[in-house]
């Protein structure tokens, strides 16, 4: 849980700090994308399932930043760096730093309480290095998406 509390706060610093290429249309954009696309992952993965979960199995109050203020600043981070007009090997290169991040922050998140929150069923390591690059690349697209509907 402290784990949480912290990363919280760090990451939505760092978010906003570090920012200079997303609007606050943007950051609104992806803040609510990454809520929704995250409830609707975790209501199979988590709750029916039982895969990994927050804190404790189902739905629990302590979770709710989890949810909420956890990923979307994470995200913000990796749209506002990442190399959109690079060639396919700096992207790859760049989504696999990410992937190193995401591997150890999930490692570390397992820690046991009161530093940790994060708890596996039958999730794994494994499962999150397959998976992570196929939800980036999803945010890639979806960002993507957003400036093209901004330009008509």
């Amino acid at each position: 849980m402290i784990i949480l509390l912290l990363s919280v706060i760090i990451f939505n610093y760092l978010a906003y700090k570090t920012n200079e290429r997303l609007t606050k249309n943007h950051i609104v954009h992806i803040w609510v994308f990454t809520i929704a696309f995250q409830l609707v992952f975790d209501i199979f993965v988590d709750l029916k399932y039982h895969g990994y979960w927050y804190i404790t199995k189902g739905i629990d109050w302590l979770a709710f930043p989890a949810y909420t203020v956890l990923i979307p600043p994470v995200n913000i981070m990796f749209l506002n760096w990442f190399p959109f007009k690079k060639g396919l090997f700096k992207i790859a290169r760049y989504i696999f730093i990410w992937e190193i991040f995401l591997l150890f922050y999930e490692w570390l998140a397992n820690s046991p309480s009161p530093w940790g929150y994060f708890r596996y069923g039958w999730w794994n390591l494994g499962i999150s290095a397959i998976v992570n690059p196929i939800l980036l690349l999803i945010l890639v697209s979806y960002y993507k998406w957003i400036l093209k509907i901004e330009k008509e």
